[in-house]
């Protein structure tokens, strides 16, 4: 498609290993799943299979190595219509692999993850070559070296450079005068706030052109060159909240490259995603509804 956004993603790849259970299970106590699920994960790599799905051409750089882990990562997203560049492919440590558990009646998730927050993987000699046609780019904190070094190369290039705000990183100190918005949950704290709203004045009073904040089920923030507003997010039946806050980072992305109804419009439509990957149990099963509105309760 001649038309079709190029999005560029780098940060975490994980594999995710998932169970729904009735309960997450308490010490020395075992539980049976209802159904589970392998797929492949990480804030980065969500954003780019949701980008993917809504018909953008989406690139993700992270690091897999060697090993049958980085093999099940590649291959799931390769067949969501991810493109992986692998910036250290001799690496064999072995990709991190996430364990999660999500309680079927709630839709809620526990997670123990490895991250990449201090990995000192260097950005591919490629990198401005990677960025050549992009709308957007992506980083999420992981891989610090890599995502400065991107910021810093798609700000030169006047691409719009998205911060996954999901919680602070020391590394976020380099990205904030680099970015173009940073889209944060409700837990990401500037150092030394104690509120969502206290880091979002913060972040606009130290220059960063967009700022998002995310509420769960509640109204989605939002302040752009001196102005701000509310969008709220589709009531539904929540099934599974497992990489929400991704597909909404994803979403938005992929809007905001190709849309043009400003910020209010896009996030508008980031969050009708984000909702609609809600009401589908499993991680990938969601993306074949995305031409059907969310459902209510």
């Amino acid at each position: 498609m001649a038309d079709q956004p190029l999005g560029v993603f780098a940060g975490l790849a994980t594999l995710d290993v998932i169970h729904h259970v009735s309960a997450v299970p308490r010490a020395n106590e075992k539980v049976t799943g209802t159904a589970q699920f392998v797929a492949a994960g990480g804030p980065a790599a969500n954003a780019a299979v949701t980008f993917a799905g809504l018909g953008g051409r989406a690139v993700l750089l992270t690091v897999l190595g060697r090993g049958p882990v980085a093999g099940l990562i590649r291959a799931d997203l390769g067949a969501w219509g991810v493109e992986v560049v692998d910036i250290d492919p001799e690496r064999t440590s072995g990709a991190p692999v996430s364990s999660i558990a999500v309680t079927a009646a709630s839709g809620e998730r526990s997670v123990v993850s490895a991250d990449a927050v201090s990995d000192g993987a260097e950005a591919p000699a490629d990198l401005a070559d990677l960025l050549i046609g992009a709308g957007t780019l992506l980083v999420d904190g992981h891989y610090p070296l890599l995502a400065v070094a991107a910021a810093r190369a798609a700000r030169d290039r006047g691409i719009p450079v998205v911060v996954d705000a999901g919680r602070w990183k020391s590394v976020m100190a380099d990205l904030l005068p680099l970015a173009d918005a940073m889209v944060c949950s409700d837990d990401f704290r500037y150092p030394g706030t104690a509120t969502s709203a206290h880091t979002a004045g913060i972040l606009v009073a130290r220059g960063v052109p967009g700022v998002v904040t995310t509420h769960g089920s509640e109204p989605v923030l939002w302040w752009r060159q001196g102005e701000h507003g509310a969008v709220d997010v589709p009531a539904v039946e929540v099934r599974d909240t497992l990489g929400a806050g991704d597909v909404f980072h994803g979403a938005y992305c992929y809007f905001s490259s190709s849309s043009g109804r400003g910020i209010a419009g896009d996030l508008e439509s980031a969050a009708g995603i984000a909702a609609l990957r809600c009401t589908v149990p499993g991680p990938r099963a969601w993306l074949g509804l995305l031409d059907s509105p969310p459902s209510m309760p």
